[in-house]
């Protein structure tokens, strides 16, 4: 609801504007420009996002994800304990940074919600640390292949579309370092209250 808020309070401060400049004709040329180039965005990275969401569901049906939890389980294990116990969580946790890995937020949501449902149950509505973990993990994720990234880039006529690898990798690993040690230490503080 607050958004709804927020985009009303920005067209309406974007007519006011135009109005008193004079400009409204501008206005409301940059809104149709910016409507036909999201609709043009949003299709193309449609693809992208079915490839990959095709790809982890046949992961998932032949077993890779199962696979990947047992890789992603030592690592697992000691960021998220109580969650490792539960095959079904461990699961959509692996599941969801192997999305993240491959660049594709989107497709990790509903599997990040799926682990954070399991994981808060019997919690009485309070985030638990674990949880508070996964939305880090989750967040703040290394990604290997910015599929969505690359495939924005791609949109908008880049030659190549992977050459940020580098930066990204240094900037998603830093980010969740830094994620991971003030989860870590935010929990210290509060639990010493």
């Amino acid at each position: 609801m607050a958004m709804a808020w927020v985009w009303t309070g920005m067209v309406v401060l974007s007519l006011v504007f135009g109005a008193v400049n004079g400009t409204m004709a501008e206005v409301s040329s940059a809104a149709m420009e910016g409507a036909t180039a999201a609709v043009e965005l949003c299709i193309s990275m449609g693809g992208i996002l079915c490839l990959w969401t095709g790809i982890m569901a046949i992961m998932s049906k032949c077993g890779l994800i199962d696979a990947l939890s047992r890789l992603f389980r030592p690592l697992l294990r000691r960021l998220l304990p109580c969650a490792c116990r539960d095959r079904e969580t461990l699961n959509a946790v692996s599941a969801n940074i192997s999305c993240n890995l491959l660049g594709l937020g989107n497709a990790a949501t509903p599997l990040g919600i799926r682990a954070a449902r399991r994981m808060a149950r019997g919690s009485e509505g309070v985030a638990t640390d674990e949880l508070c973990t996964l939305v880090v993990l989750n967040t703040a994720s290394i990604q290997l292949m910015p599929t969505t990234i690359a495939g924005v880039r791609s949109a908008y006529g880049a030659a190549a579309p992977f050459d940020i690898l580098p930066a990204v990798w240094l900037a998603s690993a830093l980010s969740v370092t830094v994620g991971l040690l003030s989860a870590r230490l935010l929990s210290r503080l509060f639990r010493e209250r």
